[in-house]
């Protein structure tokens, strides 16, 4: 059997040959798996929505624009026969030590009292910065009123122990709640 001769025009054919067909398989497996990881993402959103406000029976969601951000955030008023019990504010954060956003739900009682914090996504460190979804870190926040306790790292001169070794990480989360508490008093206490 004869040996083929290689040439450019040769490889050029088949390069464009492989790269076509590898762009194919990838653009399939994204439009495969696109709904799954929406889905995934709003099940997340709604888990966090029950873990920082009381039990409602409705919610209505709206976006406002903080005075110091770059997106969006997202508000859920949950009500219950009508009267509202608490406000989700879904928050974020470029300031943690990984680029990637950090995503944080805040609930509100209507009096802009503190109910719970759940972390929505983040990517920071492995065993330090990850310890924002501790429990000992968001007890910190649980129950306490903005107007008295500062919303920074004790070594910002705030209220907020820094989880050790992750000052960057606990600066994100501080503001990241902060920018929801100051969107939500805007907001005049989320009522649009």
């Amino acid at each position: 059997m004869a040996k083929k001769e290689s040439s450019f025009i040769n490889m050029v054919i088949t390069l464009f040959v492989i790269t076509a067909v590898a762009s194919l398989a990838l653009g399939g497996v994204y439009n495969i798996t696109k709904e799954p990881i929406r889905l995934a993402q709003i099940a997340k959103a709604e888990k966090a929505i029950k873990e920082v406000i009381p039990a409602f029976d409705e919610l209505k969601s709206f976006k406002i624009m903080p005075e110091n951000g770059k997106d969006s955030l997202i508000f859920n008023q949950g009500l219950k026969d009508g009267k509202m019990v608490g406000i989700a504010v879904e928050t974020y954060s470029y300031e943690g030590y990984d680029p990637t956003q950090i995503k944080i739900m805040v609930g509100f009682l209507p009096d802009g009292k503190i109910i719970n914090t759940a972390v929505v996504q983040q990517k920071e460190t492995p065993g330090l910065g990850t310890k924002m979804a501790s429990e000992k870190f968001k007890a910190q926040f649980r129950d306490k009123d903005p107007k008295q306790y500062t919303l920074k790292v004790v070594k910002d001169g705030g209220n907020v122990d820094a989880i050790t070794a992750a000052t960057i990480s606990s600066r994100a989360f501080c503001d990241a709640v902060q920018r929801a508490y100051t969107t939500f008093e805007k907001a005049e206490g989320g009522n649009k």
